[in-house]
């Protein structure tokens, strides 16, 4: 895995104690699955950080790297 793969795939967190221990963006409580639903209906990264402040450029990279490494059944998480 290519550092920046491993620097985007930081941004995911999993914690027990925050939606059940649902893959999470950064330790908030935003998760990865809200920013890929966003995306399946259309949302522009520009339209989700307008919607969202909290989040960052590279959060919405990290979901979408993410989702497509567990199809693939290669994907990691941190635990938080």
């Amino acid at each position: 895995m290519e550092s920046e793969q491993k620097f985007l795939l930081e941004r995911i967190t999993v914690n027990p104690s925050i939606f059940g221990g649902k893959p999470i963006i950064r330790g908030m409580r935003f998760r990865v699955i809200d920013v890929l639903e966003m995306v399946a209906i259309g949302m522009t990264k520009e339209q989700i950080l307008e919607e969202h402040p909290i989040l960052q450029d590279d959060d919405i990279i990290a979901c979408l790297l993410y989702a497509s490494m567990i199809i693939n059944n290669t994907a990691a998480v941190n635990a938080a």
